[in-house]
């Protein structure tokens, strides 16, 4: 709801987030040729990943070759990195491309990451209107960042 009722600002977060220095204040994780990894600020759960192309774009389907190759390959190391370092069971990969397909941000394609436990889904988002997260943003962060600084593509 935070996300929902917010006041929209200017520009890109997939495209201003990137073009400055302070990876930690903007969860970005990590920068690679054709894109970057970020935490979602809003997760639907601990580790929830975005993967975009630096290309600001709203079809995947026109994104060039090389970026799409490196952004599978992120994701299968984003992957592997949520099953060890948060223990997931499983995990949601998927992208939402356009504003009736559910993207909360249409017009830069991007893909999410949703790391999945067995019963992580409770009884506090229909009560309570509310879900919980166990660590805060900048902890997850920080449980992560370590391993994408060992990443060569």
């Amino acid at each position: 709801m935070e996300f929902i009722k917010s006041i929209k600002i200017e520009g890109c977060i997939f495209c201003d987030k990137p073009a400055v220095e302070n990876d930690r204040d903007n969860l970005l994780l990590y920068r690679g040729k054709y894109s970057c990894v970020l935490m979602n600020l809003y997760p639907y759960n601990n580790g929830h990943l975005m993967i975009a192309p630096y290309e600001h774009n709203d079809k995947v389907e026109d994104l060039p070759v090389e970026t799409l190759t490196e952004i599978m390959r992120l994701s299968q190391i984003c992957i592997r990195m949520l099953k060890e370092e948060f223990r997931a069971e499983g995990v949601n990969l998927g992208l939402n491309e356009g504003a009736v397909a559910g993207a909360g941000i249409a017009d830069h394609v991007h893909f999410h990451i949703v790391p999945r436990w067995l019963g992580d889904t409770n009884f506090m988002p229909i009560t309570g209107h509310a879900k919980v997260l166990v660590q805060g943003l900048q902890e997850t962060y920080d449980a992560m960042k370590p391993y994408f600084e060992k990443i060569i593509l």
